[in-house]
């Protein structure tokens, strides 16, 4: 009887063991993607922030070239 209480007890705390080392692998892994999803997420917040800026960029480009075409006209009908 006192073989099985010991095996009984051996199986009980290697199994509690186990399932701390599971919690705390878990708690790591979690811990791990949260910040990695995080750092992504900052990256999209920059892409974003770059096509807004260039979409800017785009149409002062647009304002000039036109402004640019005035000009060459002024100067041909000067001519």
């Amino acid at each position: 009887m006192s073989e099985t209480w010991v095996a009984a007890l051996s199986a009980l705390g290697s199994g509690l063991l186990s399932l701390i080392g599971v919690y705390l692998a878990n708690r790591k892994s979690s811990a791990l993607i949260s910040y990695r999803l995080e750092q992504l997420e900052h990256k999209v917040d920059a892409h974003n922030d770059l096509v807004t800026r260039m979409t800017a960029v785009e149409s002062r480009l647009d304002a000039v070239d036109d402004s640019i075409k005035e000009l060459k006209g002024l100067v041909i009908h000067a001519n």
